[in-house]
């Protein structure tokens, strides 16, 4: 009963506060003008920032400027013209307060239960201890890669580098990763790390030195999953959607078994597919197999395809690795593919066998079970 006496206490107060600035009539006129006019400079200096950083265009931000600037001279010529002041109201913000307030109170007691320990904070003790340890840590390691006069070993950068990805501070990992790329240690998982953590910095968007750190992974080495994965980014940003599926399917096809980065890379190849028409794929229908069946060129040479003969191309396909495999059956990566085709092909029923006859082969854990999965929730739902 305290507890509620006191949060009528503080809500009475809260009205009476909101109340009061109505029941003052006053002739004075709070002028908005200075603050319209402040929010649109503070935009005219935020395109500026933009120009430095390169994330616009010259042109483009002189359009924007000449824009902001109309709306200056819009808000100013207003300021000159004559204006009164609205005296009434009163009743209403006052009514529609106590509304508010029946309304919260009303609900509260249907749906509430006041009996309920409000502790969830409390409960969250250890993940903020956890949380501050590392701070702590990441701190002290950080302090001690500073002062050391050799500048700190490559290996401690990286680790800071990664510690600080996982704390969500993007800009102080970009620092780290940078700092580590200018060792003659560096390699291409380096550049392609520094590269995710510019592009997290700024929210998906791929700058320069995002695109220049992406080229420096790619030259080091041609098949680093993570530069292709963020190079196809920057190709789709750019316009250059079909460029971008052409690599990430290319590269999945290089690969002759499921590997765990193949979930993202199928994601974003299904993304641009979406923006062409193209058929959904998955990793099975891409990857290079010793035996007969899509690979990545078969693929794209269907697209090219008309409807009616796609669909015999993928048929044909599709009969020769069935028939492979029931003379071997114990081809767990070529049971998998099979399924994903029928799926696409719409057949559940047959996709639902070669699954049956995928899972005794399936093992605990790992990328082939994550496949399996997916595609019996896809066929479930």
């Amino acid at each position: 009963m305290t507890t509620a006496l006191v949060f009528g206490a503080m809500a009475l107060i809260a009205v009476a506060m909101m109340v009061w600035p109505f029941l003052r009539r006053s002739d004075t006129i709070v002028d908005t003008t200075d603050g319209a006019m402040a929010v649109l400079r503070d935009q005219i200096q935020e395109v500026e920032r933009d120009r430095a950083r390169k994330v616009i265009s010259a042109a483009e931000a002189d359009d924007a400027i000449i824009e902001i600037k109309r709306r200056l001279l819009l808000v100013s010529k207003r300021a000159q013209s004559p204006r009164s002041t609205a005296s009434g109201g009163v009743w209403l913000a006052a009514l529609s307060v106590v509304i508010v307030g029946v309304t919260g109170v009303g609900l509260y007691t249907v749906l509430g239960n006041p009996a309920v320990p409000s502790m969830p904070y409390a409960d969250r003790a250890a993940e903020r201890e956890s949380s501050a340890e590392m701070l702590a840590l990441t701190t002290e390691l950080r302090g001690r890669l500073d002062a050391d006069p050799d500048g700190g070993p490559f290996e401690g950068w990286m680790i800071l580098g990664q510690s600080l990805m996982g704390m969500n501070l993007f800009t102080d990992a970009a620092e780290a990763f940078s700092v580590a790329s200018e060792r003659p240690e560096a390699t291409s998982s380096t550049f392609s790390r520094l590269a995710e953590a510019l592009i997290a910095a700024e929210n998906g968007v791929v700058t320069p030195p995002a695109e220049a750190a992406i080229e420096e992974a790619v030259d080091r080495d041609p098949l680093n999953p993570a530069a292709i994965y963020y190079q196809s980014i920057a190709l789709g940003q750019a316009g250059r959607t079909a460029t971008a599926y052409d690599l990430l399917a290319d590269r999945i096809g290089r690969e002759a078994e499921i590997q765990p980065w193949m979930g993202a890379y199928t994601d974003q190849l299904n993304r641009l597919g979406e923006q062409m028409g193209r058929p959904p794929v998955g990793p099975m229908m891409l990857m290079a197999q010793s035996g007969p069946g899509p690979t990545a060129e078969d693929v794209a040479a269907a697209s090219e395809m008309s409807a009616e003969d796609r669909a015999a191309f993928i048929r044909s396909m599709v009969d020769r690795l069935a028939t492979r495999l029931e003379e071997t059956p114990d081809d767990l990566d070529g049971w998998l593919r099979l399924a994903n085709a029928y799926s696409v092909l719409g057949e559940r029923d047959q996709a639902l066998e070669a699954l049956d006859r995928a899972e005794p082969l399936l093992p605990d854990a790992g990328p082939q079970r994550q496949t399996f999965d997916q595609l019996q929730q896809a066929l479930q739902d």
